[in-house]
């Protein structure tokens, strides 16, 4: 049984962890840059807690094992990360951890949940249209989520497909 919980100061070291071993599957499709690309640093993780952003996802021994961030754009909660260890991969682990966002904005009064993503990959775009996103047309991008998506081109992001995609709640 899975249990999400918000991130305790010390598993910060835990979540870099997580991402870079949920990184390396991207080797396998042709993106070892981003396979190699580094974690968010332990202040990045830090602030994203404190604000009560970041949750884990924690195995029977209270272990993290998956890791969800969010931001505030658009109106909406943004799925900045969301990261789950190849050992607890294809459990629905990371669904829990979407749905879990999604109760949140519900409960806050926010409409929707974004995130961007790359297109083509298949843990990626398709995965999150299984969990009821969809793409957002380049017009109805809003002005926030355009400079996430102009930040993620700045790191490079862009040598591959990606997409913006929204859920209502």
């Amino acid at each position: 049984m899975m249990r999400i919980r918000v991130v305790d100061p010390g598993e910060l070291p835990l979540l870099q962890d997580i991402e870079r071993a949920a990184g390396r599957c991207f080797r396998d499709v042709g993106m070892p840059e981003i396979a190699d690309d580094e974690p968010p640093t332990l202040a990045e993780l830090a602030h994203y807690r404190r604000a009560g952003r970041a949750w884990v996802a924690v195995d029977d021994g209270d272990r993290p094992v998956a890791y969800l961030l969010a931001d505030h754009v658009d109106g909406a909660l943004h799925v900045e990360q969301v990261s789950v260890h190849p050992d607890h991969a294809r459990r629905g682990v990371g669904r829990a951890l979407i749905e879990h966002l999604a109760d949140t904005a519900k409960a806050g009064g926010i409409p929707a949940l974004t995130l961007t993503t790359f297109a083509e990959v298949p843990w990626n775009a398709p995965y999150y249209a299984r969990c009821g996103f969809e793409t957002v047309d380049e017009a109805s991008i809003g002005p926030e989520l355009r400079a996430v998506r102009q930040k993620e081109a700045a790191h490079g992001l862009d040598r591959w497909p990606r997409v913006c995609m929204r859920r209502p709640v």
